[in-house]
């Protein structure tokens, strides 16, 4: 009984609420607009930033460097074909000649297909990119037809008359605009780019040694300014006990050693040898880790000397702090020796710094005695390499099998960090074991499981064509 009571009552209620009210007044409202299409807004917005990643000045300089390579490469071509031509070629001395002309022409082909191939990609970027703007250029031409109060018009021409004042304020008042300051106290410029390999050889043992170092020393003994030295791990790819030398670079090419081995000592390892692939050779002195200790060891090539300087309290050794990256670590590379315009450096990690870089200066003199540090914010595990150019640290890291990026900086002079650096290194073998800066030539050279390449360093200014390389071989 109360069920039929029940139902009446809701669908009188419900008929209540439906009936118009006397008292209310609807007014119908019509849009005569068209709806403004925010999806179209956002798509015109990606294709944009699209647009944008596209075209980087990191392309054009890529370009422009690789043009700069070949144009001083092909001078330097013609001077060893013509010093060829003067030599007898039944001697050892025009084999050497064949053979740094061979090099040079291998260089040069590489750097052909590498311009060959990044025009190509510039060109293709340069068609999609004209396309993509002028599609832009009309899809934004339509939405400003929904822009009826102009604001966008509006905004425009005050984008126009605000840049009139600036350029009228600026011509009765000229000002220069501030630049980026330059990194350390660098006579060649700013650093720009890598560019290369310049030299790519296996040298006298081929595919022997993974691990190694090889070089020039930017402070020679008078008669040696044009020699190479090479360290290579002989034992278990982690310790040497001798410095290899070489009198020419093509020397070092065709595997030809003079004046041959300077022992550090009979036995390997033993104390005070060569521990870790990461060493430097600077005022005829070697610079490395020394075996099984926190500390540096400088081997004097002329009296045979060691001298050893202790590294701070909880340095990090024994392949306890490497250069690593996502696949894998290189073994003992806990001290990175470096060499640059200043002289040596250390670059290391401890347990106070967390395993964030940290680097010093290796003052030279007796004793052997640590100068100024620097402490980093770069995690040294996340790094595959450093090296020291001008004063100033760079740090690389593994992008791929065939790419190295530099990508991190610190300035020790302005004390600024950078990780937005963006050069990159074109590898002839997957992994840099090795990578140090020749203040001589400004070159990077690198030793990449037993091949010895060397790169371009190519700086913003330079004082004359004397600072690219343009010494003799021999």
């Amino acid at each position: 009984m109360k069920l039929y009571v029940i139902v009446p009552l809701c669908a009188l209620f419900t008929l209540t609420q439906q009936a118009p009210s006397p008292d209310k007044c609807v007014c119908e409202l019509t849009n005569s607009e068209k709806a403004f299409p925010h999806d179209k807004l956002s798509t015109v917005e990606n294709d944009a930033s699209k647009c944008n990643s596209n075209i980087t000045p990191q392309k054009t300089l890529e370009l422009e460097s690789l043009l700069l390579g070949l144009e001083r490469r092909l001078p330097q071509l013609q001077e060893d074909v013509s010093m060829l031509e003067r030599e007898d070629d039944g001697q050892l001395y025009g084999v050497l000649s064949l053979y740094v002309v061979e090099n040079e022409l291998v260089e040069i082909k590489q750097l052909l297909d590498r311009l060959n191939g990044t025009t190509l990609g510039h060109q293709h970027v340069t068609a999609d990119t004209i396309k993509q703007l002028k599609d832009l250029k009309e899809e934004m031409q339509q939405l400003e037809t929904y822009d009826t109060l102009q604001v966008v018009k509006r905004q425009q021409d005050n984008s126009r008359l605000k840049r009139d004042l600036d350029q009228c304020k600026n011509g009765h008042h000229p000002t220069t605009q501030p630049t980026q300051p330059p990194h350390g106290n660098c006579p060649h410029g700013e650093f720009l780019n890598i560019t290369g390999p310049r030299v790519y050889t296996q040298g006298e043992y081929p595919g022997s040694y993974k691990y190694g170092a090889w070089g020039r020393d930017p402070k020679p003994e008078a008669g040696k300014e044009n020699w190479y030295w090479l360290v290579m791990l002989t034992s278990s790819n982690r310790y040497a006990n001798y410095v290899r030398r070489y009198s020419s670079l093509s020397s070092l090419i065709v595997g030809v050693s003079t004046p041959g081995n300077v022992q550090i000592h009979s036995s390997n390892p033993t104390t005070n040898t060569v521990q870790g692939p990461n060493v430097v050779l600077y005022g005829e002195a070697l610079y490395y880790n020394c075996y099984n200790q926190d500390s540096v060891c400088r081997f004097n090539l002329t009296t045979k000397a060691v001298t050893t300087l202790q590294l701070p309290k909880d340095t990090r050794y024994n392949s306890k702090g490497n250069f690593c990256h996502l696949d894998e670590c290189y073994p003992y590379t806990d001290l990175d020796l470096a060499t640059d315009e200043s002289g040596v450096w250390v670059i290391y990690t401890s347990k106070q710094d967390f395993g964030n870089l940290v680097l010093s200066k290796v003052e030279e003199g007796e004793p052997l005695t640590l100068g100024q540090t620097w402490r980093t914010s770069v995690y040294k595990q996340g790094v595959t390499n450093t090296f020291m150019a001008c004063g100033v640290l760079y740090a690389t890291r593994y992008v791929n099998k065939e790419v190295e990026e530099i990508f991190y900086s610190f300035d020790t002079t302005t004390g600024v960090e950078r990780f937005d650096i963006g050069v990159f290194i074109n590898k002839m073998s997957p992994n840099i074991y090795f990578l140090n800066y020749s203040p001589v030539d400004q070159m990077l050279h690198a030793y990449c499981d037993s091949y010895m390449v060397s790169y371009e360093v190519l700086f913003s200014e330079m004082d004359n064509a004397d600072n690219i390389f343009h010494q003799s071989l021999y």
